[in-house]
């Protein structure tokens, strides 16, 4: 008998990638097993599937945590310098630098009562199925404790790195592209940037749509992130850093 991952998932909304995961877990097209789902939003329809197949769920209600940001005490192991000059998402021009600093000390409480909730559960492979949050470095480096194997993946709607960010479908249309299709990677410091593991294509018609778009790459996403997730469970993905520069490596996604 295969030994089964044990998966976590990290959702914001109605939770149709997560669906496709739960589905290939119980099917055995994916070797593993989901032991929690989380979500910032309490209004996320994706618990519901949680509840359904009798998966434990919890939320950490972002909202909340980050409107009363400025009564709580920030963690003990929170290093304010070494998380601001790590994060590649925001700005760092002297100008937004209090700025930025004090939008990431909101986000690290959150992450926080996150990374308390997921440390009463083992597992080997956390999922992002629409967890519409930028990460930041405290919680990867907490949960990626072995820098050869990340276990942080993110499914993302566009052909990356080609129109990161959260409209990827919607950008593929406005820019004009011939094809479109989907990119699951590994979280990474950056925004949407890190080692791609998979990624599938559909041709773009002149009689498509926005919406039709989406339809296309919603249905490729569901066949490839339990492809990708089933490569983890094989130990089939391995990390490959070569250096560009004394202060630049290039990390890649090697499948064996």
């Amino acid at each position: 008998m295969k030994k089964k991952i044990k998966i976590g998932a990290l959702i914001s909304g109605s939770g149709t990638n997560l669906q496709a995961i739960i589905d290939a877990c119980e099917e055995g097209t994916i070797d593993g097993q989901m032991v929690f789902v989380g979500s910032d939003n309490p209004e996320a329809k994706g618990l519901d599937r949680a509840k359904k197949h009798r998966i434990p769920h919890f939320i950490v209600d972002y909202t909340s945590i980050i409107k009363r940001h400025q009564k709580d005490p920030l963690p003990e192991d929170y290093n304010p310098a070494d998380i601001y000059e790590k994060q590649c998402i925001f700005s760092k021009s002297k100008q937004d630098q209090q700025k930025v600093k004090q939008l990431l000390n909101s986000r690290i409480l959150a992450e926080s009562a996150l990374l308390d909730q997921i440390a009463k559960y083992d597992f080997d492979l956390l999922v992002l199925a629409g967890f519409m949050r930028n990460l930041t470095p405290y919680f990867i480096d907490r949960v990626n404790t072995d820098s050869s194997k990340p276990r942080i993946m993110n499914i993302h709607p566009a052909l990356l790195p080609a129109f990161p960010g959260t409209d990827g479908y919607g950008d593929t249309f406005k820019y004009g592209c011939k094809v479109g299709g989907c990119t699951v990677h590994f979280i990474d410091y950056g925004e949407d940037s890190g080692p791609i593991i998979g990624q599938k294509c559909f041709a773009i018609t002149p009689q498509d749509t926005e919406d039709s778009i989406r339809k296309k790459g919603l249905a490729l996403e569901w066949e490839l992130y339990p492809e990708c997730i089933q490569l983890f469970a094989e130990n089939r993905i391995k990390i490959q850093t070569s250096q560009i520069s004394l202060w630049n490596n290039r990390i890649k996604v090697i499948i064996e």
